[in-house]
């Protein structure tokens, strides 16, 4: 008689199966972007290609004309064509009916096969029929989510004779044009027969180019010998080959090579995490397209990390500015775009998520902060990014005298360290001067001086010898006035901000390079300008010397705003997070509304300088 272990060891276990598979599939649907299913079923067509004896071939996004002309050009559904190997029908029923499952080589870094599945099927409820023609004979199956026990299955073909099969041979008559012995055809049905799958998803950009703009910006690069393209303008007559027509998807490499007027590699050697990585950099030739871009291909700087040809986790916008000013391009952003992509020297070091979303570096998010912090350094720095830089802020206005405002914090420069915390309790104090007490996160107390319930020294954390802790060893960082942030003033005026970057914000504190960048254009600044212009005559020689007074006292409030809440981290009620959404740009903001104190401020500093208003319009 064997042994459980025996049987085991004999391959004679019970597997592991997979109960409620729809719910599943489900599930690792929603974690994949609505514009997913275009990457898995471009790749899937790719793939098919390569398997070709030529490895070359087409790839189409279009509409599946026939049901158009059908239903008499009422229904238009998205169909996705390629000229790879095809499938014959029981090769169908293998690949598409099984939940991880590939016709090709499938691995941690290659194919997992489920893409599709995951990112297409559960966006098309109403199904996928896929038409593939293999050796010159066509099959067709249909993928669906059965609405009544809500699994995903292929649909049965009752045949004359009684049978049911889940494949049935097709006619060569409904073909489309780009497939000649081999290729397929899948067509994408949405949520009903008659729905229409054309229509751009709500978080698409672009919506008449949507497809091919996503494909665009999530690959890199396509194979040689592979052309994609996409349908644009499908609402127009057919007839009308200049706006009803296929463009081509060349991924971003073909594009930033064209318009860059500069470009390199800087090797990234990451030796904390051990992530090393090549950061590819272009800065895009300032051309009127990046004003005007057709929408069809990020054409202005953005990041990205780049892996098998592929982009992952694209900033654009606001938060493409956050990163690249992370990675030190402080000004000129608008044209500089960076990629990154991390060597995979241990072989699966780095890998994609299960819904290719994000790429994960031994299970873990990519170092992005540590990428930018040796980028940035001197020694790595590109000195074309440097000179670019220089070139955007040659002309502008936006330095400004900090001996004033050092020489101002100076006087109040105690009151810039906060004494340390101690909790009131019932309006007596109850710890010491030389503990430090707090409040826990949860509510409960935390006491100072020894004994009592969760005793300790001021609630210190640690273990038993915290209680012999050195009250004068107690390390604390001093605010130092010498060590004032940097300030940069930026306005779209001068070249140095771009919208949406600190759109109708007062101010952004980057910690990582020690810089404050406070926006000209912010209407709590501007308004202050135009009120003490109006009341000096609006005579245009007072303006730059308005302009400098304002700006100089919100500077102040600002740096202090800074300085103070620096002087917050290291207490226990105060962490990382804390800090970082006290210095957010909303809280930046907020803290420059005040009017009162800074237009007494604002009105002695002018009264200095141009005289009183009661004397200026005495005379």
């Amino acid at each position: 008689m064997r042994t459980t272990g025996e049987a085991a060891d004999q391959g004679r276990g019970l597997p592991m199966r997979v109960g409620n598979l729809g719910f599943l599939i489900d599930k690792l649907g929603r974690d994949a972007g609505p514009l997913q299913f275009l990457r898995e079923l471009t790749q899937n067509s790719l793939q098919a290609i390569g398997a070709t004896p030529a490895r070359s071939g087409r790839v189409l996004w279009d509409v599946d004309w026939n049901r158009h002309t059908l239903t008499e050009g009422r229904v238009y559904k998205l169909a996705c064509i390629d000229t790879g190997i095809g499938m014959t029908g029981p090769e169908m029923i293998e690949y598409i009916n099984q939940f991880s499952a590939s016709m090709h080589e499938q691995d941690y870094d290659k194919n997992f096969g489920i893409g599709a599945k995951i990112a297409a099927a559960t966006k098309n409820p109403a199904g996928l029929v896929y038409l593939s023609w293999k050796d010159g004979k066509g099959a067709m199956t249909h993928l669906w989510r059965n609405p009544e026990t809500r699994q995903y299955e292929l649909q049965p073909f009752d045949l004359p004779n009684g049978d049911v099969q889940y494949w049935l041979p097709i006619s060569n008559e409904i073909k489309p044009d780009e497939i000649e012995q081999h290729g397929t055809m899948v067509v994408l049905l949405g949520d009903s027969e008659t729905g229409n799958t054309l229509d751009a998803p709500a978080s698409a950009a672009s919506p008449s180019r949507w497809i091919g703009r996503h494909l665009n910006t999530r690959y890199y690069e396509f194979p040689p010998g592979i052309e994609v393209r996409a349908r644009e303008g499908w609402t127009f007559p057919r007839s009308d080959r200049d706006r009803n027509t296929t463009r081509e998807v060349t991924g971003q490499r073909p594009y930033l090579a064209k318009h860059a007027q500069s470009s390199g590699t800087v090797a990234l050697d990451a030796l904390e995490s051990g992530c090393r990585a090549l950061a590819h950099w272009w800065i895009l030739r300032n051309e009127s397209a990046l004003d005007s871009n057709s929408g069809f291909i990020a054409s202005s700087g953005h990041t990205a990390a780049l892996y098998q040809r592929e982009l992952y986790e694209m900033a654009t916008g606001r938060a493409g500015v956050a990163r690249l000013q992370l990675f030190g391009v402080i000004f000129g952003y608008k044209r500089v775009v960076i990629y990154v992509e991390p060597l995979n020297h241990a072989g699966a070091d780095v890998l994609p998520d299960t819904a290719r979303q994000r790429l994960l570096y031994q299970d873990a998010s990519l170092p992005w902060e540590e990428w930018a912090a040796e980028f940035r350094a001197p020694a790595k720095m590109p000195s074309e990014i440097i000179d670019l830089m220089h070139e955007v802020t040659r002309d502008s206005d936006s330095s400004e005298d900090m001996d004033a405002i050092k020489e101002r914090l100076k006087r109040v420069s105690d009151l810039l360290r906060l004494s340390r915390y101690r909790p009131v309790r019932s309006g007596d104090l109850t710890a010491s001067d030389e503990t430090i007490g707090g409040t826990a996160r949860d509510g409960s107390s935390r006491r100072s001086g020894t004994g009592g319930a969760g005793g300790g020294r001021g609630g210190r954390g640690g273990d038993l010898y915290a209680l012999w802790v050195d009250p004068e060893g107690v390390a604390a960082e001093e605010i130092q006035v010498d060590n004032l942030p940097d300030v940069k003033w930026v306005s779209v005026r001068d070249g140095t901000r771009t919208p949406p970057f600190l759109e109708d914000r007062a101010a952004k504190f980057l910690p990582e390079l020690n810089l404050l960048q406070i926006n000209g254009d912010f209407r709590g600044f501007t308004d202050m300008v135009e009120r003490w212009y109006e009341r000096y005559g609006e005579q245009p020689a007072t303006l730059p010397v308005i302009v400098h007074v304002v700006r100089e006292w919100f500077q102040q409030g600002l740096i202090e705003t800074v300085l103070g809440t620096q002087s917050l981290q290291g207490s226990r009620e105060w962490n990382p997070d804390d800090i970082a959404k006290a210095l957010s740009e909303e809280a930046l903001t907020a803290s420059v509304m005040q009017r009162y104190h800074v237009d007494n401020s604002i009105s002695r500093a002018l009264g200095s300088k141009l005289g009183t208003l009661k004397e200026r319009f005495a005379a």
